[in-house]
């Protein structure tokens, strides 16, 4: 039924809640899992200019972000691979929402997989959800596992 299976982490152990379900359905189906890490730019300073705000990123963070992004997914997509399952990986800069559903389309997956952290009152105000953005975005089947009482 599913022959791609893309599953978005931010590298906690909330998101990596949804690991065993996409384990179990990647064998069931033979599906290869796509893993995916969105790291959004970061300003750390900010200069006015009169009216306007001057937002700045550190280059050499960012790359270290990323290059720690990278070597989690590759020890993931290892692990899948050490289990018989096919498994890539992609690290993208960009919203995360957006990013998302992006590489969905780009990658042709059937389905997206994914833990839902459970943020709830001026945490899920502030901080948004992306699971809740996913779903009223996306145009295809969407796995959502609630991830409560995990760090």
């Amino acid at each position: 039924m599913y022959k791609k299976v893309l599953v978005p982490l931010d590298g906690s152990g909330r998101a990596e809640v949804i690991l065993p379900h996409v384990e179990e359905l990647a064998h069931h189906c033979e599906a290869k899992v796509i893993f995916l890490q969105v790291i959004e730019p970061v300003p750390v300073q900010v200069v006015p200019d009169g009216y306007v705000s001057d937002v700045r990123v550190d280059a050499t963070s960012q790359e270290s972000v990323i290059n720690v992004a990278q070597s989690y997914l590759d020890g993931l997509r290892g692990e899948f691979r050490q289990k018989g399952i096919q498994a890539k990986s992609f690290v993208e800069q960009g919203p995360v929402v957006k990013t998302i559903i992006n590489v969905a389309e780009r990658e042709g997956v059937e389905l997206i997989a994914m833990a839902s952290h459970g943020r709830s009152g001026l945490s899920r105000v502030f901080y948004g959800s992306v699971a809740a953005g996913v779903l009223n975005r996306v145009a295809r089947p969407l796995l959502l596992i609630r991830a409560e009482g995990v760090v």
